[in-house]
This record gives structure tokens, C-alpha cells and sequence, in this order.
């Protein structure tokens, strides 16, 4: 004589539901650990590709490192600005990689997941720069220190110190070329320019309120993040932050350390 299967009772299943909920509170952190790992070292290897394409550059033009940007009339006449990584074009127009310093050396072209791109900061978390619905890139580039001159917004304070070359970069292992960026606003908006804690204002150096580098991978509770910094040995590395270098909390963004040298102006007590 068959009997019928006996069904689960109420607190049988109640039960069997917590236990799946408690195995979700275990492995989802550790699932999005995995995840942001993953990100992290897709970033790395962005990174890297930047610094061996800006290498090559400096190699092909004398040792000469790549410029931030021509943008003046002396550099450009009435043409558009030129950045490292293109041109804005117009409103109208599409932004145009080609012209970038860096494209002839990259494998790849400015477009959301690129190796413009960080992971961690994917197009739609940011205010683009501009207002235009092309990504340039989410990695800001050292021109303070390595292109003075040809650095936007900072060339008339500091226009006179040398433009750099290769070999004569101190310790190029330490040396941020590029690095995870973002400006410390509301919304937040992505920036190619790595700027330094410090600023030089023609007399002495002063802390800057706004810097850019962006600690925005492994951010938690208890955790103030980690950014890509790419150097100019080539080699790029994570580096977690202190909690006491994070200017601007809500977008993660300070700088490594408070002073400029080793990471950012390396000859800053140099600077007169």
C-alpha cells in the first residue's frame, strides 16, 4: 500500500529558508570580494600597458616624455586641444583617440571597458568630462611633474621647471606616471590629470585642498581603499591608503602620503 510523501511542515521550511539566508550573508561578501579582486587586477594591467605605451613614446621622441596636452596658440594655433589620450572635437563632433599622444602606442581605442577605463569607476558612475558621452579616461596622467609646460591649468605657475626625459627621472620605481584620478566634486567627474597634495605657488609649496588620485578599489566599512598607480619603471601597483591621506570621503580622493616627493614631484625641495 502506497503512502502519500509527508510535506514539509511550516517551521520546516522557516528553517530551511534561514539557513539559506545565512549561507547568502557568508559567501556574497566573498563573492564581491572575488569580483573586486578581479577588477583590481584588470586595473593593474591597464596600468602597466599605459606605462610601457608612454615609454615607448619617450623612446621614439629622445628620451622626451609625452606632454599632458598642447593646448596654448604657440602649440596649436586655432586647432583643437590635444590631450594624451585625444581630442574633445566639438559638441558635435566625435572625440577623436587617433590624435592622442599615447594612441599610436596602444593596442586600443577610448570606449567604455578599455584600458582607459578603470573597472572599479565604469562609465555612468562619473560626470564626464566636458559633458560628453564619450569616455576619455578614469587614469590621470603626472603632468604636473613630467610636462610642466604643457600642463592645463597649472603651466603659469609652474611653466619654467624642465620639461623631463627619461633618463632623468629619479627613482622611476617610485615614480606615479599615471594613476587612478577622480575630482572630489558632486556628482563626481573623472579627470586625466594626476595632481600632487602639494602645489607650488612661484614661492613655496602649499597643500592642495582638491588633489585627484582616487582610492576607489576595495573601499569598505573599515577599509579606505586602494588606487593604481602605474610608475615610470613601467610596473604598476596597488596602493592601499591611510585613512589620514583621504581628503574627500565621499568619492575616496586624496593623495599617497602629504608630501610630493617621492611619488608625485620628486625634486620638490629643489623647486625655487
Amino acid at each position: 500500500m502506497r503512502t502519500r510523501p509527508r510535506a514539509f511542515s511550516l517551521i520546516e521550511l522557516l528553517v530551511a529558508i534561514a539557513v539559506i539566508a545565512v549561507l547568502l550573508a557568508i559567501l556574497l561578501p566573498t563573492l564581491a570580494g572575488a569580483r573586486e579582486a578581479g577588477r583590481g587586477a584588470a586595473c593593474l594591467s591597464n596600468g602597466h600597458q599605459l606605462a610601457v605605451a608612454w615609454t615607448a613614446y619617450g623612446n621614439d621622441y629622445r628620451e622626451r616624455v609625452m606632454p599632458l596636452s598642447y593646448w596654448s596658440e604657440s602649440d596649436i594655433g586655432t586647432g583643437d586641444p590635444v590631450y594624451w589620450w585625444g581630442t574633445y572635437g566639438s559638441a558635435t563632433q566625435e572625440i577623436d583617440y587617433s590624435r592622442g599622444f599615447i594612441a599610436p602606442y596602444m593596442g586600443a581605442e577610448l570606449a567604455r571597458n578599455s584600458v582607459f577605463e578603470c573597472p572599479s569607476q565604469p562609465w555612468g558612475t562619473y560626470r564626464p568630462q566636458a559633458g560628453f558621452r564619450q569616455p576619455t579616461s578614469t587614469y590621470g596622467y603626472n603632468g604636473y611633474y613630467l610636462s610642466p609646460s604643457h600642463t592645463p591649468g597649472w603651466a603659469s605657475q609652474i611653466g619654467d621647471r624642465p620639461w623631463q626625459r627619461l633618463f632623468e627621472i629619479r627613482r622611476p620605481s617610485e615614480l606615479f606616471v599615471f594613476a587612478d584620478t577622480l575630482l572630489p566634486v558632486q556628482p563626481a567627474r573623472n579627470t586625466a590629470l594626476l595632481d600632487p597634495p602639494r602645489l607650488w605657488d612661484g614661492f613655496a609649496w602649499i597643500t592642495n585642498d582638491y588633489p585627484t588620485t582616487a582610492f576607489r578599489h576595495h573601499r569598505g566599512r573599515n577599509a579606505p581603499g586602494a588606487a593604481m598607480t602605474a610608475r615610470a619603471d613601467g610596473g604598476a601597483r596597488s596602493v592601499r591608503a591611510d585613512p589620514s591621506w583621504i581628503l574627500h570621503a565621499a568619492t575616496a580622493v586624496g593623495s599617497v602620503g602629504s608630501q610630493n616627493d617621492p611619488h608625485y614631484v620628486p625634486d620638490a625641495a629643489e623647486w625655487r
